[in-house]
């Protein structure tokens, strides 16, 4: 999966935006072509990225060597359309490898990396669970800083939720690159809770090096990926009823090559008195949010946060050249005016985008939206809930919007749509207490993203508008993936991707993974979905059901739609980054990407 990024391409930037040529371009990361190839049928569909720095008119050559015969260039005309081919030639008998060569101005660059095509319909990644865990949220990043992305898997022995009592066991965070080998472990100890509020970790490039750093809470005991324990060894600071009330909190930036503890500061903010944050047994003391934003508009920073059920506070953090500095706090406790209005808004999850336009970025917290300054922009006052969604779902109006859905909303609002800069309320429904909701594109009928919601008397799929588009919805109401050829947005829960017939109202299954489990009980997520290689449509990544490997699954359909890869638009990258924060919600981009749409401008990005 190793790519080469050709002479030229590392030279060429984008200079369009969706916000203004005259703001500053985001460093992201240098990624490579991601070639991928997979059976389909007696075929096979090779696919790779097309890149955010490369230029309008880039075309691509795809080649095959088989076994140790010299390539093939497989297309007689360099391909200009989408970034698949289908190659209907190749003897599946044999040993395949597959590359492609950039071609621009009437020449040939030099060859991507490349990929050895397997008889599985998924890319295997042999694990090395230790005996009693079982894989858990992943993340993915560039920890060596060759182009491709490595996976950071969370491992997992007897989590809980924060509001049941009892031991739990210790997290172990592991790298691997994609050809299994495995890079590192960390322990991260018995003084650090199991379970989905518990352990948000962020794989992310924070310093522009190349190579992604990995940043969670740690504490007394943890260990790194070299051995290395941190704080007192010997310190156990679980009460009798496995809740770590006491004792220190750290924040610590790990290495992604080697899980080496690079730097740890106190976790902001400290839990001080328990009872502050809504209960005093400890359960809502120890709900964490996490995620990486560009809060100055060019290079990211990390957010850390604590409570959403009544006590709210974010702290922001940049790492620079080997230190950590806090660059802001946003507490809605701390007496500044207004802030009292942001108490109780968050959810089991939070989004970043940049709402107003001046290329920096927002945390959308729920019902509560916190600007890139560090203050509040708004609080809508709905409370807390289980899904969030922010994305240009209308492109009918200006600006992003957001789905969200709230439990046991005062104002009995348990579905709200609303405009993501103002916090203006566009549409809702009444309902008392809603569990589930999502916001994804599934019938080309209708302009913009289509919504529904589990509750009780919450019937069918709305449009962008509120208004009543199918009478039945689909029984998925979990994640969405891009998969197949077109560009609406099929249904992934559990183990399986179907497609929403719109006509029939039913779903009309695409895949299902034998052999594997999704995780965190009910919520059935994957370990992540995302753009990981291949063009711009999504790969699933599943534990297998034994524990003993990754599965990632790309689509084995052709598309002629020619995008970006979704990982060079910053939205949805940063979205990867937080995906398996809290209540996994899917990935979306900053732009309407859906049956109808308009090309999206270039990402304003730079290169390091």
């Amino acid at each position: 999966m190793r790519a080469i990024l050709t002479a030229f391409t590392l030279g060429l930037l984008a200079i369009s935006t969706a916000i203004g040529a005259d703001l500053p371009p985001r460093q992201m990361e240098r990624l490579g072509r991601g070639v991928a190839a997979v059976p389909a049928g007696n075929k096979v569909l090779v696919s790779w990225r097309l890149l955010g720095t490369d230029a309008e008119a880039i075309a691509f050559h795809v080649y095959r060597q088989t076994d140790a015969a010299e390539p093939t260039r497989l297309t007689k005309e360099p391909m200009t359309k989408g970034t698949n081919f289908t190659d209907d030639t190749a003897d599946l008998a044999k040993k395949n490898v597959y590359f492609v060569r950039p071609f621009v101005d009437g020449k040939e660059g030099d060859p991507s990396g490349k990929f050895t095509l397997t008889d599985k319909p998924y890319l295997s990644i042999p694990l090395k669970t230790l005996p009693g865990h079982t894989p858990n949220d992943a993340s993915v990043g560039d920890l060596d800083g060759d182009g491709e992305y490595e996976i950071v898997l969370k491992q997992e022995q007897r989590p809980r939720d924060n509001s049941q009592k009892g031991p739990t066991g210790e997290t172990k965070l592991e790298a691997y690159k994609l050809d299994g080998t495995f890079l590192w472990r960390i322990n991260l100890g018995k003084n650090i809770r199991e379970g989905a509020h518990y352990t948000q970790f962020l794989v992310y490039d924070l310093d522009g090096d190349g190579k992604a750093e990995v940043v969670c809470k740690t504490a007394d005991g943890t260990v790194d990926g070299t051995g290395k324990v941190l704080g007192d060894a010997a310190a156990d600071h679980r009460n009798p009823d496995g809740y770590v009330l006491s004792g220190p909190e750290f924040f610590t930036v790990f290495d992604g090559l080697t899980g080496k503890a690079l730097a740890s500061v106190d976790y902001l903010p400290a839990r001080g008195k328990v009872a502050d944050w809504g209960d005093a047994y400890g359960n809502r003391v120890d709900r964490f949010l996490a995620g990486v934003a560009y809060l100055d508009g060019e290079r990211p920073s990390v957010v850390m946060c604590r409570g959403y059920y009544t006590r709210t506070v974010l702290v922001a953090w940049d790492w620079r050249d080997g230190k950590l500095t806090r660059r802001w706090t946003f507490d809605s406790d701390d007496d500044t005016p207004g802030n009292r209005a942001y108490r109780g808004q968050g959810d089991h999850s939070l989004s970043v985008a940049d709402v107003d336009g001046d290329g920096k970025d927002d945390i959308i917290y729920g019902a509560m939206c916190v600007g890139s300054d560090g203050k509040g922009r708004y609080s809508t006052g709905l409370g807390h809930g289980d899904a969030l969604h922010v994305s240009d779902l209308d492109p009918s109006r200006p600006g992003l919007e957001v789905f969200n859905i709230h439990e046991k909303s005062k104002q009995m609002l348990g579905v709200s749509f609303r405009d993501a800069k103002t916090g203006d309320i566009l549409w809702s429904k009444q309902c008392p207490d809603v569990g589930r909701g999502v916001a994804i594109d599934i019938d080309p009928r209708h302009k913009g993203y289509e919504m529904w919601a589990s509750g009780a008397g919450l019937s069918g799929v709305w449009n962008v508008k509120g208004e009543t588009v199918s009478q039945r919805k689909p029984r998925s109401c979990n994640f969405g993936i891009w998969w197949d050829g077109d560009l609406l947005r099929e249904l992934l829960d559990r183990n399986r991707v179907s497609k929403w017939d719109w006509l029939k109202e039913t779903e009309t299954p695409l895949l299902t993974a034998d052999g594997c489990s999704s995780n965190n009980g009910t919520k059935a997520t994957p370990a992540l979905s995302a753009d990981i290689f291949g063009d711009w449509r999504e790969e699933v990544m599943l534990r297998s059901s034994d524990g003993k490997e990754l599965r990632i699954y790309t689509t084995p359909i052709p598309t002629d739609h020619r995008l970006v890869t979704l990982m060079h638009d910053s939205q949805y990258r940063l979205a990867i980054a937080w995906q398996n924060v809290g209540y996994n919600q899917p990935p979306h981009p900053s732009f309407f990407l859906g049956d109808g749409m308009t090309m999206p401008p270039r990402p304003r990005i730079r290169l390091k």
